[in-house]
């Protein structure tokens, strides 16, 4: 069973920073995009953030409600996937999740909590 790891998160007061990372199998990292996606609570999982496969950074996108604050990376030595959270809000609250497609199927990573009060 292929197994994405999250790390990272906690809790963070408005304002503040926060960074997670997921661990990825290297036989898919390297043929893949990654994007993280979030859950709040009584909401649907909604995405976030993808990167593409080539070169260190590769081709970034993010949703509205996050850019210019939330940004994703990878590294390819490491076959991690990272995504820094700066000015946290309150809505930013939620499960975090690493995903992935791979020949046509989806890999989740088991979530990781991000809240964000004062």
């Amino acid at each position: 069973q292929v197994q994405l790891v999250e790390s990272g998160g906690g809790s963070v007061q408005p304002g503040g920073s926060s960074s997670l990372s997921c661990a990825v199998p290297g036989w898919i990292f390297g043929t893949n995009d990654m994007s993280w996606y979030r859950q709040a609570p009584g909401k649907q999982r909604e995405w976030v953030a993808s990167i593409g496969i080539y070169g260190a950074t590769g081709t970034t996108n993010y949703a509205d409600s996050v850019k210019g604050r939330f940004a994703i990376s990878r590294d390819n030595a490491k076959n991690t996937v990272s995504l820094q959270m700066n000015s946290l809000k309150p809505e930013d609250t939620a499960v975090y999740y690493c995903h992935t497609n791979h020949g046509g199927r989806d890999y989740w990573g088991q979530g990781t909590q991000v809240t964000v009060s004062s």
